[in-house]
């Protein structure tokens, strides 16, 4: 996976005339517009079905899902940030979606003055493409913006980066998909790497029988000395471990390149939104003293009984969930898991409690009969996450 970072080759779009496919038919002229009613913003959401309709991989959302996340109303990132959401359109059928927009307190926190773009998806039109790109740079010069940088979902707790590699593989729970030819269309509109996010694949049982029991003597030893204990999510009190995930979360992670703090209202919609899926013997804090030290979240592979379930736009939202659980909690077809976020502060890094949350999460996923993880994503640069993996 990568971020891709504009040259900022700006350059006007031309209203096209007619045009021929590679089969002789008339393609009709190429239109953009503006996404501005509930209905538009459904119809933005309900294209990725045509784009992946022949697609093995790919992974369907709950659609009334996207609907809320793209709700103003109800997502609290547009308390400090907007965005405008484009379609491209032929005649009356749309080939392909863009959104631009502004994070507020990405450019606040790392002195930058960027406008972002996501949701891109379209047919196999690059002319399409080029003109969604083009739209949105506009979008970001029309806001004082200097450089446009995507994909994204919002920010980078979200969806984000371009798949380059591993298309014959479906996605991991909250990891990003897309057409190989996407590649090809945004390097050619001009758009230039900005960094590797990579995504690690391991065998659970090979984990636990090569290193983990190593891991968990050696690592154990020197904690039990520093008088730091790792113990399980307690999600009796789930509201009290959320506040302690939170302070560790933004301290953890602040010297990350493209990190931004999120506000009380990010973090809690966050959680509120994992909570049903957490798995609490699969999430972890470290303490030192009673005082939160470092945590790791590993998540169940949702997508693999999502895909089965096969939710589609006209879905009702409680069908779609009560497949999903089906596939999931009856006929437990989730063999995958996820490590979400793991992190320690600063001043106990290097003392093992990295190696031990892998560890006992190797060991739970190992009971529950996962037999694989993913550990994404991860920027190329970060030497401390890179090298123990």
């Amino acid at each position: 996976l990568y971020l891709v970072l504009s040259d900022w080759g700006f350059k006007t779009v031309d209203q096209p005339g007619q045009k021929l496919t590679a089969k002789g038919m008339i393609m009709k002229p190429l239109t953009i517009k503006p996404v501005n009613t509930l209905e538009e913003r459904k119809d933005f959401l309900r294209f990725p079905w045509k784009v992946y309709q022949d697609d093995p991989y790919w992974v369907p959302p709950i659609f009334p899902e996207r609907v809320h996340f793209t709700d103003p109303e109800e997502n609290p990132f547009f308390e400090h940030s907007k965005a405008q959401l484009y379609t491209a359109m032929r005649g009356d059928e749309i080939v392909g979606t863009i959104a631009a927009f502004t994070n507020t307190r990405h450019n606040e926190s790392h002195n930058e003055n960027i406008g972002f773009f996501g949701f891109f998806e379209v047919l196999e039109d690059y002319e399409a493409a080029e003109a969604l790109l083009h739209t949105a740079e506009n979008w970001a010069r029309e806001q004082g913006h200097t450089a446009l940088r995507g994909p994204a979902q919002w920010n980078t707790n979200d969806e984000c980066g371009l798949l380059v590699d591993g298309f014959d593989d479906s996605p991991r729970i909250m990891m990003t998909y897309n057409p190989r030819y996407y590649v090809d269309f945004v390097e050619r509109a001009g758009y230039k790497y900005a960094r590797d996010l990579w995504a690690y694949r391991l065998a659970v049982k090979d984990f636990m029988k090569n290193i983990g029991e190593r891991l968990d003597r050696i690592t154990g030893k020197i904690l039990e000395r520093k008088n730091i204990t790792i113990r399980q999510l307690d999600k009796k009190r789930y509201a009290e471990e959320v506040a302690k995930v939170k302070l560790l979360y933004n301290e953890a992670w602040s010297q990350n390149w493209g990190f931004v703090p999120m506000t009380d209202a990010e973090f809690q919609h966050l959680a509120d939104s994992l909570e049903d899926i957490l798995d609490p013997e699969l999430v972890y804090l470290a303490e030192k003293d009673g005082k939160a030290v470092g945590f790791s979240i590993t998540l169940p592979d949702l997508n693999e009984p999502l895909l089965k379930a096969s939710p589609k736009p006209n879905t009702p939202e409680w069908l779609a969930m009560l497949k999903l659980v089906w596939h999931w909690k009856v006929r437990r077809q989730v063999t995958w898991v996820r490590v979400l976020v793991l992190g320690v502060i600063p001043e106990y890094r290097k003392m093992g409690i990295d190696a031990l949350f892998y560890y006992k999460s190797g060991q739970a996923a190992l009971k529950k009969g996962m037999e694989m993880a993913e550990m994404s994503w991860i920027l190329d640069n970060n030497d401390k996450m890179n090298r123990p993996i």
